[in-house]
């Protein structure tokens, strides 16, 4: 109604917007999105804050890898002012060792630079690490980017049916890798 158009109109408005940026760093850029759209994005995103929620095996698994010695770093696409709206509403921040947008290597993690900064800024052995995402494309893209292990998170909004991987293993609960992490090694 901002601009005068239907309800379909402005979804045909926004899925030609999206197909042109598709994978780009624009696609994840609210800035972008709010002079494309002429819309306060971020303002919209302040009116869903209610909706900003931790998946329960979460913070668990995040403590049972800090626990077992492992580096926890977030690597996202997500633009600086949504994962900071994100940060403030749970305790996230606070189980990590590291994060990483993209915004801040000026590539997109379905780009090979983006893995570059990535192990040279927190100084990473890629074939030690291990990635998760829910993007089987930007799996793809760690994959190539030398790293070792990918997997694959089949339910990352609740609010909508599992998704499957074609090309990655897959997992729904943290739990399944959190119960590895805390048995006693073996003699």
């Amino acid at each position: 109604t901002q601009r005068n158009m239907s309800l379909a109109e402005a979804q045909q408005l926004v899925i030609a917007a999206y197909e042109q940026v598709a994978g780009t760093l624009d696609w994840y850029c609210l800035d972008y999105w709010q002079q494309q759209l002429g819309l306060d994005i971020m303002g919209l995103h302040r009116t869903l804050v209610d909706r900003i929620q931790l998946r329960q095996d979460s913070l668990p698994f995040l403590r049972a890898l800090a626990l077992a010695g492992k580096r926890r770093i977030l690597v996202t696409n997500a633009h600086p002012k949504s994962l900071a709206l994100k940060l403030e509403h749970t305790e996230l921040a606070t189980e990590l060792d590291g994060m990483i947008s993209s915004h801040d290597t000026g590539y997109p993690k379905e780009h090979p630079k983006f893995w570059q900064h990535l192990f040279a800024q927190f100084d990473l052995n890629p074939q030690r690490c291990l990635f998760i995402d829910d993007s089987e494309p930007i799996l793809n893209a760690a994959r190539l980017a030398g790293v070792a292990h990918q997997l694959g998170i089949t339910n990352p909004d609740s609010q909508k049916p599992l998704k499957s991987f074609k090309d990655f293993p897959g997992i729904d609960d943290y739990q399944l890798l959190l119960n590895d992490l805390i048995q006693p090694p073996r003699v």
